[in-house]
């Protein structure tokens, strides 16, 4: 009997959607031949799994929790292949169970906490709703001394997890909820990458208005853009998504805080999705019936 590589088992849960230990117990029936293994899946409750597991999930919901202290908190995306599913309770009442298990765990390790028992659910669930389904990520958010963490969900599809050094929960909610909806790159304008910096000094001195000027004032125009730029991107120095008049920052310092951090995730972001033509595929279907 042949060995039974992780490769293999990594390439029919790949194309099958099932579990890990199906999938071994599978190709070690097929002494690791993948195309039997799949046929022989197919035989079984795992037909209906294997025929959507090719499609992208890129759907679902974001789902977090904080602890009651505000020391950390977790957040999750659970991915399904429609919104209408994303919808469904049974994918709601799922996408709950994941995310206590993860707060549970205080892991960001996806493949370790879906091993046994949720990875089963996780696998009935494909068989009863009839699309793929997975965990996609997951991330833990330690507030640090003296610190809290926030959460906001919007719509069930933007996630935010923030920290705060001071203020209040409620606070740290706003800004959470600031996050969602303006989505800044950084916190502070000190943490913008350098690289990002350049990539932004490239893109004004090939402006046209740059052409010809004076290096001392070219370099100040450059300066005077750059700082707008991390203003405009920096979540501290954003106008309050509540009240325009005064920045982030200062809206956190009123409540006594400081703006630490912040963590989002938004359903399906980095995913590329398949984009597919339903009246041409129903018009192909009704060809071939």
């Amino acid at each position: 009997m042949a060995a039974i590589s992780a490769s293999q088992v990594k390439e029919l849960r790949e194309r099958t959607g099932l579990g890990m230990m199906e999938c071994k117990k599978a190709l070690t029936e097929t002494d690791g031949d993948i195309e039997q293994a799949i046929e022989n899946l197919r035989k079984n409750s795992g037909l209906k799994a294997a025929k959507k597991a090719g499609r992208t999930a890129a759907e679902g919901t974001v789902v977090t929790r904080v602890a009651d202290d505000g020391s950390y908190g977790v957040m999750v995306e659970i991915n399904s292949e429609t919104d209408f599913v994303a919808r469904d309770d049974n994918f709601k009442a799922f996408a709950e169970k994941i995310a206590d298990a993860f707060f549970a765990a205080k892991s960001e390790d996806v493949a370790a906490v879906m091993d046994g028992e949720l990875e089963t659910a996780r696998e009935q669930l494909v068989q009863k709703i009839g699309e793929n389904i997975g965990v996609r990520r997951s991330v833990v958010v330690e507030a640090g001394d003296g610190n809290l963490v926030g959460e906001y969900v919007h719509g069930g599809r933007i996630g935010v997890l923030t920290v705060l050094k001071g203020g209040n929960a409620e606070v740290a909610k706003d800004v959470a909820m600031h996050v969602a909806a303006i989505n800044p790159a950084v916190a502070r304008p000190e943490d913008m990458p350098q690289e990002q910096l350049d990539a932004e000094k490239a893109i004004i001195l090939a402006q046209p208005d740059m052409a010809g000027k004076p290096e001392q004032i070219a370099e100040k125009m450059v300066q005077g853009r750059l700082k707008k730029y991390l203003a405009e991107n920096s979540l501290t120095e954003q106008p309050f998504v509540k009240n325009p008049d005064q920045s982030v920052a200062e809206f956190v310092k009123a409540a006594g805080g400081e703006v630490v951090g912040f963590t989002r995730f938004e359903v399906g972001e980095g995913i590329e999705k398949e984009e597919v033509d339903f009246a041409k595929e129903v018009m192909e279907q009704a060809k071939r019936s």
